[in-house]
């Protein structure tokens, strides 16, 4: 097999556990046993082991020694991060963004609208769920930077993560219209306004998770011993 084969078969294996995770068809926590899925990919193991400290690297999966590896299962802490870290990195690319906005790039924002109404109308919570994510994902490319790219995707990847743990059963994680007014405050090119709503929009997302930790287990014994 050619090296320009190999790195084929890689990259597809990776894009569909990838997307298996972002589907929520691996649930955090599962373990990803690699004679399956060398079985399941036709591959050989060392093959499967170079995907998943690749997702490993991209904090999408956890490699436990002596265990194996697990899809990815952030704490509260780790969640707590998350926000805070896309709170300090999306309001500079959507700021560069309305900067080098052309009407491809709107028109690229506005047909993942589309998609994501589409999925909210046949109340696919895992299309939702994944399309959200993809959204913040196709701003950060968009705006023409490829490390707030990458960091972006890990983040959108670990948010994903953190709703299927942490989402309150009655929220919904991204309200319906939110990423709509955010395109169209980067189309009347008011930066400052996508911004506001950026961080509005990143508030409801975590407001929508429950973290905090679970509330302590009183030992009755305990509470009345003499």
């Amino acid at each position: 097999m050619t090296s320009e084969k190999r790195e084929s078969t890689v990259n597809e294996i990776h894009e569909r556990v990838y997307s298996a995770v972002l589907d929520n068809r691996l649930k955090p926590g599962t373990k990803l046993v690699e004679e399956r899925l060398a079985e399941i990919f036709s591959v050989s193991r060392p093959r499967i082991r170079e995907v998943l400290a690749r997702l490993a690297h991209e904090q999408v999966v956890e490699l436990i020694p002596q265990r194996g590896a697990f899809v990815a299962k952030p704490t509260i802490e780790k969640a707590k991060d998350v926000f805070e870290a896309r709170r300090i990195i999306e309001p500079a690319v959507v700021r560069r963004l309305t900067a080098n906005l052309t009407p491809e790039k709107l028109q690229r924002l506005r047909e993942h609208a589309i998609l994501e109404q589409a999925a909210r109308e046949r109340n696919d919570k895992r299309a939702i769920v994944r399309l959200a994510g993809e959204f913040h994902i196709v701003l950060s490319e968009l705006a023409g930077n490829l490390e707030l790219a990458r960091m972006m995707r890990e983040l959108s990847t670990q948010t994903c993560l953190v709703i299927f743990l942490y989402n309150l059963p009655t929220a919904t994680s991204c309200r319906h219209d939110e990423h709509s007014l955010i395109i169209d405050a980067i189309e009347a090119g008011d930066a400052k306004r996508a911004e506001a709503l950026t961080l509005q929009h990143l508030t409801h997302i975590e407001q929508s998770c429950t973290l905090e930790p679970p509330e302590e287990i009183v030992d009755l014994e305990d509470v009345f011993k003499s």
